[in-house]
């Protein structure tokens, strides 16, 4: 049984988060366009640095869970199990968004204060 879950949590969390991470790439660009001052080549070459990066700690994240898994003996078990574990790796994609919004706001009003002390 544990095998069958494993597959199925493999596809579940494999889509959301390369689904995920196709819309924080493509949205989040808007973002690192002004953080950069309308820099298009940094911009692309840092979204596309961002994306590998949230794949790789995402996946890696993902195929470590298995180790926590326990055994699985009833399809009430499988089920659970899955939606406990998909729900970890949802949790955790959403605080690994919110942390880097904040990062982005907190260098986007940095960079503002900056550039307003130097105006004056």
């Amino acid at each position: 049984m544990n095998t069958l879950a494993y597959i199925i949590y493999f596809a579940i969390t494999f889509f959301i988060t390369v689904y995920a991470g196709f819309i924080f790439y493509k949205n989040g660009r808007i973002y690192l366009l002004a953080l950069l001052r309308n820099d298009a080549t940094s911009t692309d070459a840092i979204n596309r640095l961002l994306l590998l990066g949230y794949y790789l700690l995402n996946l890696g994240y993902v195929a470590l869970m298995i180790k926590a898994w326990k055994t699985v003996d009833s399809f009430t078990e499988l089920v659970s199990s899955i939606a406990q574990m998909t729900s970890t790796i949802m949790l955790s994609l959403a605080i690994v968004h919110f942390c880097n919004m904040t990062i982005i706001y907190l260098l986007s009003k940095r960079r503002k204060q900056h550039l307003v002390h130097h105006t004056n």
